[in-house]
């Protein structure tokens, strides 16, 4: 029998998006405290570098905050050269959060009951 199952990020966690410049600032806040310490162990800086290796991230650099379950990401040289630069339809990047809530993550089962909509695998 499987221990864990796969699911995407959002399940464990929501998340906020910010920028300044071609720097974009993703935080990651777990939705019960218990749920923190699997999401720091896999959502690595190399796993959200992955997920945005379309966008190629010149750096990516993760913060924790424990007290507040969450943590920061700041993802360098990913908005097509800012706001004033960019000519896509998100030049300021708030959907970016949203990609990376898509991350797949593996949790095992004592912990599904916690997951957003847990009454589904």
């Amino acid at each position: 029998m499987n221990t864990t199952i796969d699911i995407p990020l959002y399940r464990a966690a929501h998340g906020r998006t910010g920028d300044k410049g071609d720097r974009s600032n993703i935080s990651v806040i777990a939705w019960h405290p218990a749920l923190y310490p699997m999401l720091v162990e896999q959502v690595a800086p190399e796993a959200v570098a992955a997920q945005f290796r379309h966008r190629a991230p010149a750096g990516v650099q993760r913060y924790l905050l424990p007290r507040l379950h969450a943590m920061n990401f700041v993802l360098d040289g990913v908005l097509d050269g800012g706001v004033n630069d960019a000519l896509n339809l998100d030049a300021h990047g708030k959907a970016l959060s949203f990609l990376l809530l898509d991350l797949r993550i593996r949790v095992p089962h004592e912990l599904v009951s916690l997951l957003a909509g847990s009454d589904e695998y």
